[in-house]
């Protein structure tokens, strides 16, 4: 279901983003609407890792220089049936997590000096699993796509809003025109709802993460006492260098927000993370 959600949420940013285009020029607009988000893809799929790891300074370690860790994430690799992920530690308290690299065989897998504190070999390993599931789903591409297109929208939103206030805007029965009021409501609503969507994106993965890295490690339990720690442990000690361009790339969001903000989350509530994981532990007995 997680899946099927997925591809509906792509497909629905992918019909805004040429609904936009068309409203910006018409079917000129449309082809410049996708060449724009292919090119910004692209820049992503490629140099989004370095530039993450360089952001929060992680910094590679081999098996001489953490060999508890190290090993295992190679055996949580080997039984996914992944190539071996580059290895990074973040020089940071709070305790958290994540996952980047275009491709399994381009991976790279990151925890803080802080989660290596907190947590039991058990729940670091249910942790580490979680994020070997993202590479294993191809989480990183799905949620750049997801990201880039979001961006592009808003992009698009913020020249209609020009265009519309200049007085751009086209009359109801010109080829591809909404008229200038329609391109307005356009330009501020669709953006709107591409975030929402983006969202909503990036929850789905985290659940299906759950379960996939449930299942590799085999300790669905392990995996819900480690997110019940880091939820509160995040609170208390949070991630000073957090972004929220890469908050949705973290096991747990290292933002805060209240409930009113839970549309705009990257992550699921918390609570339902650890009742479907108490539920599949249930299931697997």
């Amino acid at each position: 279901m997680n899946r099927l959600k997925t591809t509906l949420l792509l497909s629905l940013l992918t019909v805004m983003m040429v609904m936009m285009g068309s409203a910006i020029g018409g079917k000129t607009g449309m082809v410049f609407a996708f060449f724009m988000a292919a090119a910004m893809n692209f820049f992503s799929y490629w140099f989004s890792d370095k530039i993450v790891l360089r952001m929060y300074g992680a910094q590679e370690i081999g098996e001489h220089d953490h060999p508890a860790f190290y090993g295992m994430v190679r055996r949580l690799a080997q039984r996914a049936g992944l190539p071996m992920p580059k290895v990074y530690i973040i020089p940071d308290q709070s305790p958290n997590a994540f996952a980047t690299g275009r491709n399994p065989q381009h991976a790279a897998v990151a925890a803080t000096e802080g989660i290596l504190r907190i947590l039991s070999p058990e729940e670091l390993e249910g942790v580490m699993a979680h994020e070997l599931a993202h590479v294993q789903n191809r989480d990183i591409l799905v949620g750049t796509i997801a990201a880039t297109f979001a961006g592009a929208i808003s992009m698009i939103g913020n020249m209609l809003q020009w265009g519309a206030m200049l007085g751009a805007g086209r009359s109801d029965d010109e080829e591809g025109g909404g008229g200038l009021i329609g391109s307005l409501v356009m330009a501020i609503v669709a953006p709107i709802a591409a975030m929402l969507i983006q969202m909503a994106v990036s929850r789905s993965r985290e659940y299906l993460a759950d379960e996939t890295g449930a299942r590799i490690c085999g300790r669905p339990l392990a995996l819900a006492n480690a997110l019940r720690k880091l939820h509160n442990a995040s609170q208390m000690i949070p991630m000073q260098a957090a972004q929220p361009a890469t908050a949705h790339m973290f096991i747990v969001n290292p933002l805060t927000g209240g409930s009113l903000m839970s549309l705009f989350s990257t992550h699921p509530p918390m609570e339902e993370r650890i009742s479907r994981l108490e539920n599949l532990a249930t299931g697997l007995r």
